[in-house]
């Protein structure tokens, strides 16, 4: 996917044997205009945010809300308030971003631990949707700032929940339940666990056809069928694993990159491969229930589809393909061995399988039950998206554009969810050459978005007390996407607890912090299998700037050579460190051998 070079930049290499290896941006002329739309963003979005937590937060931090709050549900929420924040300042944000997301996150764990649904600063117990959706903002302050010593330990003693104890089945290699915390596995679940969403989960069909006396889905607010749903529920699906649990893969290689313990490598691993295996064991599709003795349908008189979070219900599809990417990924990022995405790959090849054709459409089931597939529906773009874009795999853009209509998606309008991850399609233009305006737009486009959510702090007037759960997090004015994609080369991680794998992160040399240094813009475009080219912009007139390039995110990959358009020159380091005069812009080409370093969150040498 290569575009064409526009004017060879005059680059000087300052010298070599070094680590990192220093090169010169000689060149010197007016800022792209994307680049100055990228300083304006990492600029307001600090003051944005200041706006959005001074409405909603009292003077210590704490979310102004209610006394109580009942349920197993919402210490999610909180989290995700601000789950980008310490995001924001590892690309190079206000530096006081970095201590200020972190008393946030304090301040939400102490709520809800005085609500319950927090006990010894981890959930009681929730899904891993919810808890994925939770502690993306955990993992990102590994990238902000790896040294905190408060937030290493609840690390380790996050993923040990995982690794040891009841929540883990060491002989079967299952999670012992779809509902787990840090007080064990939730075996039974109450109706008060279901309170808050029992009004929600009226518009969702049942769980299953044949609960006593329950025809409709109102049941679920009704109090006298609700317990018929209840029983049901608990003695089908609570001991049973469910793939959604491989979200816990990125807790355990979070603890991974802050200390290397082959360990948590080896769970991981062996928790993918039990997965995989099952899969075969189904005949290519994963099933979504394994019994206490590591039998599939074991809970399920036999039937390979009915758990929690699974082929029926609530969601179907969607859990299946984003719980097998972040397994599959997470341990080809810990070994480098494709063969993990093979997970993923054969739920997205499964699904291509038995796709169909409705108005000129494909469609694919997002849901099993007896009656086989059905719930036809256009496929969701981001899974075959990250598929592709960890393998690089000319066979998985095949399967792309067999589940998508890639040239629409290119085409596709600006959209927003919880996430900064729904605009991948003009992205992939842009590294193909058919969408030279998108830096621009991407990023005029989650400026927009900022201040209509702006717009909607200034303007609201809702009481506490009537404030839903989702209150805050819709209006978190700090949108990134355009930032990550541009500057990282990569896609945004995968919202319910991805990690985020990219081809590119920065560090401030002469700062000594994460992110590019002030006044630095970088946009990569164009990626290959094996290389990754990034344009690198110092918009002041007046100020030296100096940037360490990592490769990936956790330094999992290699630079073999860096090219400036006068031929290669050899680096064989993970870093490379770029001075910037006033106004200088440069182009640089960087040869890669991906997923070959050992992933960490360890900084260069010489900033700490």
């Amino acid at each position: 996917m290569k575009r064409e070079i526009g004017v060879l930049l005059l680059i000087s290499i300052l010298s070599f044997g070094q680590d990192p290896v220093r090169v010169k941006i000689e060149t010197v002329k007016p800022a792209p205009e994307w680049a100055l739309w990228q300083r304006h963003l990492l600029k307001e979005f600090w003051p944005a945010a200041q706006e959005f937590v001074k409405r909603y937060t009292k003077p210590d931090g704490t979310l102004i809300w209610k006394d109580k709050w009942p349920g197993m549900d919402g210490s999610d929420d909180g989290y995700e308030s601000w789950y980008n924040f310490p995001l924001y300042y590892a690309l190079g944000g206000d530096a006081r971003m970095d201590s200020w997301s972190r008393h946030l996150w304090n301040k939400v764990t102490e709520l809800f631990t005085r609500y319950g649904t927090v006990t010894k600063e981890f959930d009681t117990y929730y899904d891993w949707m919810h808890h994925g959706e939770s502690y993306v903002n955990f993992y990102f302050f590994g990238l902000a700032n790896p040294y905190d010593p408060v937030m290493k330990k609840r690390a380790l003693d996050f993923a040990r929940l995982y690794t040891t104890g009841p929540n883990w089945d060491p002989v079967h290699k299952r999670i012992t339940s779809p509902i787990t915390g840090s007080k064990g596995p939730r075996f039974e679940n109450s109706a008060e666990d279901w309170v808050t969403h029992r009004d929600v989960l009226a518009d969702y069909p049942l769980p299953y056809s044949d609960i006593p006396n329950v025809t409709s889905s109102k049941a679920w607010v009704d109090d006298k069928l609700f317990p018929n749903i209840l029983k049901t529920m608990n003695d089908r699906m609570m001991r049973a694993d469910v793939p959604l649990n491989l979200a816990a893969t990125s807790m355990v290689t979070n603890a991974f990159m802050y200390t290397g313990d082959p360990n948590y490598k080896k769970w991981v691993t062996d928790y993918v491969e039990a997965w995989m295996q099952r899969v075969k064991q189904n005949n290519g599709v994963i099933p979504d229930n394994i019994g206490p003795n590591g039998k599939i349908g074991e809970t399920m008189a036999g039937k390979w589809y009915g758990g929690y979070y699974g082929w029926r219900w609530p969601h179907g599809l969607f859990n299946q393909l984003e719980a097998t990417m972040i397994g599959g990924s997470n341990a080809y990022m810990l070994t480098g061995d494709k063969k993990y995405l093979d997970l993923p790959r054969s739920q997205q090849s499964f699904i291509a399988g038995v796709s169909k054709k409705e108005n000129g459409r494909t469609v694919v089931p997002n849901r099993h039950a007896e009656q086989g597939w059905y719930d036809w529906r256009p496929a969701v773009p981001q899974y075959p998206v990250n598929l592709w874009y960890m393998s690089w795999d000319q066979k998985d853009w095949g399967l792309l554009e067999s589940l998508v209509d890639v040239p629409a998606l290119s085409q596709a309008a600006y959209r927003k969810a919880k996430g900064d991850d729904k605009n991948e399609g003009p992205w992939i233009a842009f590294l193909q050459g058919k969408n030279p305006a998108w830096p621009v737009e991407i990023l005029k486009a989650n400026y927009q978005e900022s201040l209509r959510r702006l717009e909607m702090i200034r303007k609201d007037t809702t009481k506490p007390d009537d404030m839903n759960v989702h209150h805050w997090q819709n209006r978190n004015p700090v949108v990134l996407e355009g930032l990550v994609q541009q500057m990282m080369g990569g896609p945004n991680h995968i919202y319910h607890g991805g990690l985020l794998h990219v081809r590119l992160r920065y560090f401030d040399a002469q700062k000594k912090r994460p992110g590019v240094p002030d006044d630095v813009a970088a946009l990569v475009d164009q990626i290959e299998e094996d290389s990754v080219r990034v344009t690198l912009a110092n918009t002041s007139a007046t100020n030296k700037r100096e940037a360490i390039l990592q490769a990936g995110a956790f330094g999992e990959h290699l630079i073999v050579s860096v090219d400036m358009g006068q031929g290669a020159r050899p680096v064989e380091s993970k870093h490379l460190t770029v001075e910037l005069p006033p106004g200088s812009v440069g182009t640089i080409t960087l040869k890669l051998k991906r997923f070959v370093n050992v992933p960490t969150y360890e900084w260069p040498k010489g900033l700490r």
